[in-house]
């Protein structure tokens, strides 16, 4: 298989192709995910939660995320690799330069921030470093403190205007990738059309550009009562491999998400 690209993903915004994407953590379930056609993997600080078993993922570490990255970029994967920048790992400049820095060493391809506008001067200076960015907002789980909890974001008109408003300013910045969590449907398919860059959802609705799921949720593997947004492919299916060959499809024919996973 062709080795997926930034520009592979632009490409399939422009012609209107939906492309998947899975959370993975070590060599083997990324390589079956890469088999199975996923086009994007992110190494995530949900690592923390789906494999560590704490209460969310503020406790993850650098050592955690460079160590995740590297045993699944061994894998060997046409994917392209994304891996998140854990919590207070850009707690300034240097901080942030030095441990994206450290990411891409170990192998990811691009790098994912959490947070707002306020990002801007970083995804600036990565992208003048060649560090593709890709900044996730909306319902942000290392802000679930100050959130008081995981709520949907941008229900209301000011807060929606905001949000669209902050992913321009970003995108103008240089961000490669927006990928939106827990958002109404109809703000996924307004943030995707007021930029040009890629926007990936998680329960963000079905118009944006990509979707992605944890991979244990997808595999009905989470022990706690799943998010909304959420599908059980592997119920569905019987085998892993198929289960991801299935949530690909499902996101290619733009039948997942469905109505009853929307905000």
């Amino acid at each position: 298989m062709t080795r997926i690209t930034i520009a592979a993903l632009r490409a399939r915004r422009e012609t209107n192709t939906p492309f998947s994407c899975l959370t993975a953590y070590d060599a083997t379930f990324a390589r079956i995910a890469s088999d199975a056609g996923i086009e994007v993997l992110l190494v995530g600080d949900s690592l923390g939660m789906v494999l560590q078993g704490h209460p969310s993922t503020l406790q993850v570490t650098m050592d955690d995320m460079a160590y995740h990255t590297a045993c699944v970029t061994r894998a060997g994967v046409h994917s392209l690799i994304m891996a998140d920048m854990p919590f207070m790992s850009n707690a300034c400049m240097s901080a942030l330069l030095e441990n994206a820095g450290r990411l891409m060493r170990a192998g990811a391809h691009m790098v994912k921030l959490e947070g707002e506008a306020w990002l801007a001067e970083g995804v600036r200076e990565l992208a003048l470093r060649g560090i593709p960015t890709c900044v996730h907002m909306g319902l942000t789980p290392q802000s679930v403190n100050a959130f008081g909890g995981y709520k949907v974001q941008g229900r209301d008109a000011v807060q929606a205007e905001r949000i669209i408003k902050e992913a321009q300013q970003l995108a103008d910045a240089g961000a490669a990738v927006i990928l939106l969590e827990c958002v109404p449907a109809q703000l996924g398919r307004a943030v995707r059309n007021a930029i040009d860059i890629p926007v990936i959802g998680i329960g963000a609705g079905p118009d944006v550009d990509g979707q992605i799921l944890v991979m244990h949720d997808m595999l009905g593997a989470n022990v706690s009562r799943p998010p909304r947004f959420v599908k059980d492919f592997l119920k569905e299916t019987g085998t892993i491999e198929s289960a991801f060959k299935a949530y690909r499809e499902a996101v290619a024919q733009r039948s997942f998400p469905a109505s009853e996973h929307c905000f």
